[in-house]
């Protein structure tokens, strides 16, 4: 277990902040860590309530989804980790949830548009919805198959994982990534806020329009690249 402590520690402490964050129900998600030189990740077991969760609980897996180390079975979207991590070199964390609001708009296969300011803090873009999997694929590999959904969906788009962090699984839910699991963590705590904000713009007014390219412009490199400026 010695040599798997630090992502076993690292996957732990990003899945007890799913809870901790309401961003979780049950066991209505996970978490996992990756250690790039060992070509594994860290992944919470399937179907243990987290106020079970122990890091020793974690399971080893490797970048083809087969596991390497752990007495337990590893989450049920263990495939779909590992198509991306072996496909996205610089991410060091993913998150799937079903958080309520984001979750609703990957219901709806609706992708959230840019409203405000909140969503320019850390996009530029409407967060994309992917389209809901083929039967054919359902029927096959399905966890496999919604890694290169999720790819696939940015490809299409012109996106890039290091440009945006999130995305909506048309009928499914939410996943994240980032270069460590808090930032995957953050980014998918993040992802349920503008959900909500976006969902309550429209209810107030259906023809909310999309915020200005000035401002999305001004509030997100005011928090990134070389000028930025803003902290809180």
């Amino acid at each position: 277990m010695q040599k798997y402590q630090a992502i076993r520690e690292a996957a732990y402490e990003a899945n007890m902040q799913l809870p901790a964050l309401g961003l979780v129900l049950f066991t209505f998600g996970n978490v996992s860590a990756a250690d790039r030189d060992a070509g594994v990740f860290a992944i919470k077991p399937s179907g243990v309530p987290y106020a079970e969760l122990t890091p020793a609980k974690m399971v080893i897996v490797d970048f083809d989804g087969k596991v390497v180390d752990g007495e337990l079975r590893p989450s049920s979207d263990t495939l779909t980790h590992a198509v991306l991590y072996k496909h996205w070199k610089e991410i060091g964390g993913i998150v799937h949830t079903h958080s309520t609001y984001a979750t609703a708009w990957a219901q709806s296969q609706r992708s959230i548009p840019i409203y405000g300011t909140t969503h320019a803090d850390h996009n530029t873009l409407d967060i994309p919805c992917a389209a809901p999997m083929a039967d054919e694929l359902i029927a096959g590999d399905y966890e496999y198959q919604t890694g290169f959904q999720i790819m696939n969906t940015l490809a299409e788009q012109q996106l890039s994982y290091q440009e945006i962090e999130m995305i909506l699984v048309g009928n499914h839910a939410p996943f994240t990534w980032g270069s460590t699991p808090a930032k995957a963590v953050y980014n998918s705590a993040v992802l349920e806020e503008i959900a909500k904000m976006a969902y309550l713009t429209e209810s107030i007014n259906f023809r909310a329009p999309r915020l200005k390219d000035s401002l999305i412009k001004k509030h997100y490199e005011r928090k990134h690249g070389p000028n930025s400026y803003y902290g809180q």
